[in-house]
């Protein structure tokens, strides 16, 4: 996985208005923190750091510390919920040649075998270990052709080299199934939609009739 460069700054001052100042300036408060140091807050250009998020796991450099570049791994993103821009993030230190356990997407291609069946995916993600500057962006499945009753589990992924999966190799990942065509009796479509009784009909014509009320009257 590329590299992103990121310009990262100290923070120094805290609290919501200190974060308010921050995002109209276009910036995004961060914490940086693991390997057991002391937590370090931040200012992240938003529009950069909005870029490089849209690709899953990426591994960024963060420039222009007092201790040089640090590499980091998004652990935790807030955005706002009514309009969608980053409001803060926390990010997990790494270094080159560590394993770290990660959510790769799993990607699928093809289409299932024509007919009666329908895709039922059970994840979309799955967590997998691999090496902090190696991180997949995505796990290929391959459908084409599928047929009801065909299944994808864990243990069936494609996965490269140095990669490792963290979760229960029988783990159910995606499978065909039959679709469900309901279609209701004519006994209970008639129960749905009754008839109004002709004599019914009649009787609420004939009270609407010009006159009745001036004879009540």
């Amino acid at each position: 996985m590329p590299e992103v460069k990121i310009a990262a700054e100290a923070r120094t001052e805290f609290g919501k208005g200190a974060a308010r100042r921050s995002r109209r300036a276009g910036k995004v408060p961060a914490v940086l923190y693991g390997h057991g140091t002391e937590t370090r807050h931040l200012n992240l250009p938003g529009h950069d750091l909005m870029l490089a998020l849209k690709t899953p796991n990426v591994l960024l450099r963060l420039d222009g510390l007092k201790a040089g570049s640090d590499l980091a791994l998004p652990k935790a993103v807030q955005r706002d919920p009514v309009k969608g821009f980053l409001e803060h993030v926390d990010l997990i230190l790494v270094r080159r040649g560590e394993k770290v356990t990660v959510e790769v997407p799993i990607r699928v291609t093809g289409e299932i075998a024509p007919g009666d069946g329908m895709l039922n995916q059970q994840l979309v993600q799955i967590p997998v270990e691999a090496d902090a500057t190696n991180i997949p962006q995505g796990i290929d499945v391959d459908v084409e052709g599928m047929e009801i009753g065909q299944a994808v589990h864990a243990s069936d992924l494609k996965l490269p080299p140095g990669v490792t999966l963290q979760v229960d190799p029988d783990t159910l990942v995606l499978h065909v199934i039959a679709q469900q065509v309901a279609e209701l009796p004519e006994a209970e479509e008639a129960e749905e939609a009754p008839e109004v009784p002709e004599a019914v009909a009649e009787t609420a014509a004939a009270g609407d009739k010009p006159g009745d009320g001036e004879q009540a009257g």
